[in-house]
């Protein structure tokens, strides 16, 4: 189990006050990176390897955004692993020690060289230790696409600022691309997101959304129709 200490700083707000969805993202992908860098399998051991762990899907349920200003704790624990997958759960916590915000995790160890998922090893995972799952509800790791239904929004390209250390565009950046296609009224309460494909410099992203039951559900895909990320929303 790792944690990091932070305040919600006015950058990380969405246009309500509050600490934004991809705001929550960003400060999970930093506490496991961290966690990584501390035990000494950060950036420089992972590309010498060349193997590296690519996120596959998350289920992260909001019982409160945090605001401006305030305390929050953010931890990470691994909580298995499995054939070529590796589960981690997230929480942040404020300073009652509450927990207005948690997360499950679901990734793919990446061959670099290969360009495929490969077998989890023991030295891949044990070095993290391995903790209880947070009581989640078990929900599948693969979003299904509605096959009609979709009102495509305008197109646009990948551009720089989209991107991190692997050139290709980062996991909390999808998320605030498929946030800008919600009703201003929604409220967030839970988002599962599927990894798909990895989109990369000048890549065409094409949002196609779709009204559910509960909720909404952003498909972001390629010109030609291939999905690079599913976001579903629900209040």
């Amino acid at each position: 189990m790792y944690s990091f200490e932070s305040r919600v700083r006015y950058s990380e707000l969405a246009e309500n006050g509050r600490l934004s969805l991809d705001g929550i993202v960003n400060y999970m992908q930093d506490c496991t990176c961290f966690e990584s860098e501390k035990l000494g399998v950060g950036m420089e051991t992972t590309y010498g390897r060349q193997r590296m762990w690519v996120l596959n899907f998350w289920q992260i349920v909001i019982e409160r955004y945090p605001k401006i200003g305030e305390k929050i704790r953010i931890t990470t624990q691994a909580c298995g692993s499995e054939k070529m997958f590796g589960y981690r759960n997230f929480m942040i916590q404020d300073e009652k020690d509450e927990m207005p915000v948690k997360a499950y995790s679901i990734w793919t160890l990446l061959d670099m060289k290969k360009g495929r998922p490969c077998l989890v090893q023991p030295e891949d995972i044990e070095l993290y230790g391995i903790e209880e799952p947070l009581p989640l509800e078990k929900v599948s790791r693969k979003i299904s696409v509605p096959k009609e239904g979709g009102v495509e929004r305008q197109g646009f390209f990948v551009q720089e600022y989209h991107l991190d250390t692997n050139h290709h565009v980062n996991n909390g950046q999808y998320v605030r691309m498929a946030t800008a296609y919600l009703p201003e009224e929604f409220v967030v309460k839970e988002m599962r997101v599927e990894y798909r494909h990895q989109a990369v410099l000048g890549d065409m992203i094409q949002p196609v959304c779709y009204k559910m039951e509960n909720g909404y559900l952003v498909s972001l895909q390629s010109g030609e129709g291939s999905v690079y990320c599913v976001v579903r929303f629900m209040g």
